[in-house]
């Protein structure tokens, strides 16, 4: 008896590889990863992933681009239920949970240096505090300590402060991370 083995879609085996290209890159880095292992990773051969993304590059713009679409739809989606910066930022616990998303973004600002890396990652940051105004009618300053407290939290996130498992802070992480309340209301929030 002979099975018949069900091929994937182009656009099924393109979010494979993608999602084995955040995994690979939130742990190696940009400059660390090689195309060999989102290939390994995902069960394809090396020049399979060469033939559907061309370069490494364009690899890491398509997990990048990933990463900016996941946390501008979860700021949408709280911004539909509650238009402000205090659903937005409760909102971001969700991505808090997942460590490689946030990995591949910090992976991202790392390699700004690189021409194509910077002008995406600066355009994505850009659409991202636009968003963020448009969905809370939030001031410049008030956008700019929303997008510094992501930033903590997201780097806190990669030391694995917080976010899933967890290692115990130190004093003053500790100190730092008792002036964060995810659940609180704007008039609650620390000035």
């Amino acid at each position: 008896m002979t099975r018949s083995k069900t091929r994937m879609s182009a656009d099924e085996r393109m979010d494979q590889l993608i999602t084995a290209a955040v995994t690979a890159f939130a742990q190696s880095g940009y400059a660390g990863t090689t195309t060999d292992q989102v290939a390994r990773l995902a069960g394809v051969t090396q020049p399979y992933v060469i033939r559907l993304f061309g370069t490494k590059e364009k690899l890491f713009l398509a997990a990048l681009g990933r990463v900016c679409d996941a946390i501008e739809q979860v700021f949408r989606d709280a911004g539909a239920r509650q238009p402000d910066l205090a659903s937005l930022g409760q909102s971001y616990e969700s991505l808090l949970a997942d460590r490689d998303l946030l990995l591949v973004f910090l992976h991202g600002l790392a390699a700004a240096s690189e021409p194509a890396v910077g002008t995406v990652v600066r355009d994505r940051f850009d659409r991202i505090c636009k968003l963020v105004r448009e969905l809370t009618g939030a001031s410049p300053v008030e956008v700019r300590e929303f997008m510094a407290s992501g930033m903590l939290l997201t780097v806190l996130t990669a030391m694995r402060v917080i976010g899933p498992d967890p290692e115990t802070p130190g004093c003053a992480l500790a100190e730092l991370m008792s002036t964060f309340d995810m659940g609180a209301k704007d008039d609650e929030s620390p000035q």
